[in-house]
């Protein structure tokens, strides 16, 4: 058979009529709104209707990415899928993809090969607009808050000290810093100004955590967007913008359903970056999961130590959730590349390698297990050129540590490859209890946050906090803000803030740069390294593989 592209798979499949997918998933019709035939939105009133007690939640997250790949999203999607084919009632809830990595390099999130969520080219590419709603709010602010400013300023707001910025969903590295007002003063006040892409938006952050209409309208009340010449804070409440910005989200913030290629429902919600944002699906969508199925799979963003780090410590915490259990997905291929190999010899046996490269593997489930102290498994997504004792290799490794591994095929095989997985899944969660804990304690300081997240998850020895840092933790000790969980932007690639450091690096610290409170989302953000809110787009974007015909199908989204 021909090789298929993962949207020539998803274009061969007959998907089911979007009243069909509610019905399985037991949604009455009066709380659907159809986007389409494939595609709608569930009413929030839906969560008042259901008596159902909450499903197991299972969450999904992986090693440390590389370029060899990983399949986090693949495996979430077939995981549902096999607990769907075993006869268990699953429903799977994942982030919406940004335009950024769609155009740039790293392609769209709707899965692959024989397990994906389907309409794909739909879901990679607007969708039903509520990243286009998100950004219309975030810049809706913007304006008001210059406006402010331009019509006499009563706020007494220093222009100096704006910490809102404008938004798009596009990698665009020449919008990270611009000035704007230029052109005289009919065109607004002069000043230094910047965006970020639209999934570092504050309001992608609030929209993801809030709980109802009446709790995003109050998180959007606390944002923080400037300082005064005295140093208060002036937030989109006392710029009266709460109610125009609810009225842009007042649709977006139902989650939308979908299905697998099998059927499966599927909540495609919201969608942080993991590496400079929380990186997780929305509240909202998890428990509206839950409350549906008995099994609801979610992943987090990037590496376990980025997405599952902050779905745990920040998700989790701020709306009660706790996992039945977490699947830690790698493959031989990738850990080889953390061993040191080169990409070019991943195809060929190397046991050196892969021990070179286990720990990795083996710290991010040492921190499931005796951080978070919640039972886990290993999916290694099984690529045709690994070999039997590579396998037993990763098996023998893991049983040290007392956690099974499973070889998922669900890229191949969709459900069927991942019914061995469901059936540990389903297993962990009716013969293992966790003691679910969280890597740090609200009642420490910033800095002592920080510091655990870094010696505990990480792996590292210390923070180095640089001038400038400390200044901003001052201040926001000041205002109160101590007392939030913090969420680190850092590089994906790597445990430290360093990329080029592969595998499990020891005796590192990472370096604080920037401290900022996204108040309304009720976190502070952290800064390391070389950390962008805003990517660029490489030298050959996918944005120069995408076409569409005559007929209007989209070729090129992978």
């Amino acid at each position: 058979m021909a090789y298929l592209s993962d949207i020539e798979i998803a274009q061969s499949v007959k998907m089911r009529p979007i009243t069909e997918i509610a019905q399985t998933a037991g949604i009455p019709d009066d709380y659907l709104e159809p986007y389409g035939k494939y595609k709608a939105k569930i009413d929030l009133s839906v969560f008042e209707q259901m008596q159902k007690p909450d499903g197991k939640l299972i969450l999904v997250t992986a090693i440390t990415p590389t370029p060899a790949g990983e399949g986090k999203t693949t495996t979430t999607i077939g995981l549902a899928d096999g607990l769907r084919r075993i006869g268990k009632n699953t429903m799977v809830a994942l982030r919406e993809p940004s335009l950024g990595p769609v155009f740039g390099v790293k392609g769209g999130a709707a899965g692959g090969g024989w397990a994906q969520v389907v309409p794909m080219e739909d879901i990679n590419l607007h969708f039903t607009g509520d990243f286009h709603a998100i950004g219309a709010a975030n810049n809706l602010l913007a304006a008001m808050l210059d406006n402010h400013i331009y019509q006499g300023n009563q706020l007494n707001i220093d222009p100096r000290r704006i910490t809102w910025k404008r938004c798009v969903d596009m990698n665009d590295r020449q919008l990270r810093f611009v000035t704007d007002g230029l052109g005289g003063r009919v065109n607004g006040v002069p000043r230094e100004d910047g965006y970020d892409i639209t999934v570092a938006s504050e309001i992608m952050a609030v929209f993801c955590l809030a709980t109802s209409l009446r709790d995003l309208k109050e998180r959007l009340s606390r944002i923080i967007v400037a300082y005064t010449y005295d140093e208060k804070p002036v937030t989109a409440g006392d710029l009266g913008a709460v109610g125009a910005m609810a009225a842009l989200l007042k649709d977006a913030i139902k989650p939308n359903l979908v299905q697998t290629l099998e059927g499966t429902p599927a909540l495609v919600h919201g969608g942080p970056f993991a590496n400079i944002a929380h990186g997780c699906n929305s509240v909202l969508a998890t428990r509206m999961a839950m409350k549906l199925s008995d099994y609801a799979v979610t992943e987090a963003g990037f590496g376990a130590d980025l997405g599952a780090e902050k779905f745990l410590d920040i998700k989790c915490r701020t709306a009660g959730l706790t996992p039945s259990a977490v699947v830690i997905v790698a493959t031989i291929r990738a850990l080889k590349m953390h061993g040191g190999l080169p990409k070019t010899e991943l195809s060929q046996e190397n046991l050196a390698a892969l021990e070179a490269g286990l720990p990795n593997l083996l710290r991010h489930v040492s921190n499931i297990k005796n951080v978070y102290k919640l039972p886990g498994v290993v999916a290694v997504n099984r690529f045709p050129t690994d070999t039997d004792a590579e396998v037993a290799l990763i098996i023998e490794k893991c049983r040290e540590l007392g956690v099974n591994v499973v070889l998922s095929d669900v890229w191949a095989k969709g459900g069927e490859g991942g019914i061995e997985l469901a059936r540990e899944v389903v297993r962990l969660c009716e013969e293992e209890t966790g003691d679910f804990t969280y890597s740090y304690t609200l009642d420490g300081s910033i800095e002592d946050k920080i510091e655990a997240v870094v010696k505990k998850v990480y792996g590292g020895v210390g923070i180095s906090v640089l001038p400038a840092a400390k200044k901003q933790i001052a201040q926001l000790t000041a205002l109160g803000f101590d007392h939030c969980p913090v969420c680190i932007a850092k590089t994906q690639y790597s445990f430290s803030d360093d990329m080029t450091k592969l595998g499990a690096p020891e005796n590192f610290t990472v370096t604080v740069k920037n401290v900022k409170v996204s108040a309304g989302a009720g976190f502070v953000v952290v800064l390391t390294g070389d950390i962008m809110t805003m990517p660029g787009l490489p030298k050959v974007p996918a944005a120069t593989k995408i076409d569409v015909d005559d007929n209007g199908v989209i070729s090129g989204l992978f």
